[in-house]
């Protein structure tokens, strides 16, 4: 039987729409119930102009509404905008004003962000194109309500969500195949991000392939970890309401909860960053710490857990590295559980699509490059690719190759057996004595000496050449010996990567991403560089 192809037909799919779709924290909500309030939603758009291609901001946590929100834009053929709950003003300025958002969901009261005063501090300009705000709430006290209406401009409407449900369905449905449906925006800590647009088809189709890539037979459940805001997220919940199987999620991150509802529905499979792993391990000192988990992927975004497969793996969870970027969605690749413990640590994997295909290519000659060798990751995926960079055809078309391929600015490497090897994104890569480096060969090795809690490392000009410097953070109560630890990676790693200096710092600087917090490396990079040249080296 061929699967469906647009998001609303993927919704009507199960045989019992009357079956669990999600559990959204106590509340169980079916297909039949998420299809009714998508239908009122669209019904509710509508009457607020909102028609095919137009955008419409998604800026709530995991909740109902999130994905009722959703899938009402793609049955009015209209695009939804995810928005990182984690924005502040400036950034939220930037994403309404650039997207040309028509209508805005935001929930006033909830308590893990001020999306308030967020708002407030967004310029009117930015706001000019937004003709409505939808408010979400949960029965709170209507103070945070009137806030809201007080920091909108008079030409925006405010409008409940609860009001917006008593509407009556909206009995056409505009969705089609090919029609732009969701932005995700992707996280440039040096530049504006750009706006990821995918369409239904391919949204569809690969939830179908991370359902047989993945292993969600009839048997499963999830625990939806990563936040619907992202590409991560919503892989993960298109996945299981493609195959019929129930998740499990709450409005925000809760290590304490997320035990709680892996034990209350029996869940056996979860995808997560390395933080969330590791708080979730924390809970409990039994062994296995979560019985019904049979498949643990992993997105590794913090160097210090480098033990983390490991350390998982001695409490009874098999953790496999995984792969994804907005353009070609999460979860696009997984390193299989039978792969050694150094395999799985490894971003990267088998892709989960029979029609993928990845190489390497040398950044510098344009060569194709052999299995192993370094160079920057493109992919053929032609059933999770992104439609193009919405609003940048500059940037589209140095992204989409001939033939279909897409240019990742990743580094890593393939491997003859079909996977590949992620490294680091290509501007944090180094070129020393000729070849491609990932700093975080050099970091790791870095992090195994006495007193560094962390490590990053970043290229600098000296002597006529490219070389390594490390920044670390230390442990409490230690002090960096720089010569010390040169000489540990000097005793480890080649020549090329041992570090020309060391410097300790408080703290590395940061961007907030949307699944986790991201090391700016150009900030990094602009400091290791003063430093030298004020004769510090």
């Amino acid at each position: 039987m061929a699967h469906p192809d647009t998001l609303p037909a993927l919704l009507a799919a199960p045989s019992d729409p009357l079956r669990a779709a999600f559990h959204d924290r106590d509340r169980a909500v079916s297909y039949a119930e998420l299809t009714s309030e998508s239908a009122r939603l669209a019904g509710a758009l509508r009457e607020l102009g909102v028609g095919p291609g137009d955008r419409v901001g998604v800026w709530l946590p995991n909740v109902t509404a999130w994905l009722g929100a959703f899938f009402a834009c793609a049955r009015l053929g209209a695009i939804a905008v995810a928005v990182n709950t984690r924005f502040r003003s400036a950034e939220l300025a930037d994403i309404v004003g650039r997207s040309g958002l028509k209508v805005l969901f935001v929930w006033p009261s909830f308590e893990k962000a001020d999306f308030v005063g967020v708002l407030a501090g967004c310029p009117a300009s930015s706001l000019a194109a937004l003709s409505a705000v939808i408010a979400y709430d949960e029965g709170e006290p209507g103070a945070r309500m009137s806030a809201l209406a007080a920091v909108l401009p008079a030409h925006v409407g405010l409008h409940r969500y609860a009001a917006c449900l008593d509407r009556a369905p909206l009995a056409d449905n505009a969705a089609a195949p090919g029609a732009g449906c969701a932005i995700f925006t992707t996280s440039g800590t040096t530049k504006a991000p750009k706006f990821v647009l995918h369409d239904q088809r391919t949204l569809v189709a690969h939830a179908f392939d991370v359902v047989s890539g993945y292993d969600i037979d009839e048997h499963a459940s999830m625990l939806l970890a990563p936040p619907l805001c992202g590409v991560f997220g919503v892989a993960n919940a298109l996945a299981m309401l493609a195959a019929a199987r129930p998740f499990a999620m709450m409005p925000a991150w809760d290590a304490r909860l997320a035990a709680e509802l892996i034990e209350r529905h029996q869940v056996t499979h979860m995808n997560a960053t390395d933080e969330a792993v590791a708080q979730l391990l924390d809970l409990t000192q039994r062994t296995p710490a979560y019985p019904t988990l049979r498949f643990v992927g992993y997105a590794a975004f913090n160097p210090a857990m480098a033990d983390m497969v490991e350390r998982a793996q001695a409490r009874g969870l098999t953790l496999v590295g995984l792969y994804g970027i907005s353009e070609i969605q999460a979860l696009f690749s997984r390193q299989p559980e039978t792969a050694t413990l150094q395999e799985r640590r490894l971003g990267g994997g088998r892709p989960v699509s029979a029609l993928a295909r990845v190489r390497a290519r040398d950044p510098d000659t344009g060569q194709v490059l052999a299995h192993g060798q370094s160079g920057e990751l493109e992919f053929l995926a032609p059933s999770s690719r992104m439609v193009e960079y919405f609003g940048d055809p500059q940037a589209t078309a140095q992204a989409l190759l001939e033939g279909g391929w897409y240019r990742s600015g990743d580094l890593g490497y393939t491997l003859e057996d079909g996977r590949f090897v992620f490294l680091t994104r290509m501007g944090d890569s180094l070129r020393l004595g000729g070849f491609l480096v990932s700093p975080a060969e050099i970091e790791e090795c870095a992090q195994q000496f006495e007193g560094i809690d962390g490590c990053q490392v970043v290229g600098v000009k000296t002597g006529g050449a490219l070389r390594p410097l490390a920044f670390v953070t230390l442990e409490p109560g230690a002090r960096l010996d720089e010569a010390g630890l040169i000489a540990h990676i000097a005793a480890r790693l080649a020549r090329y990567k041992v570090p020309v200096r060391v410097f300790a710092i408080d703290a590395f600087p940061v961007t907030e991403g949307t699944n986790a917090t991201k090391i700016q490396k150009h900030r990094l990079r602009d400091l290791a560089q003063e430093r030298l040249d004020a004769g510090a080296a």
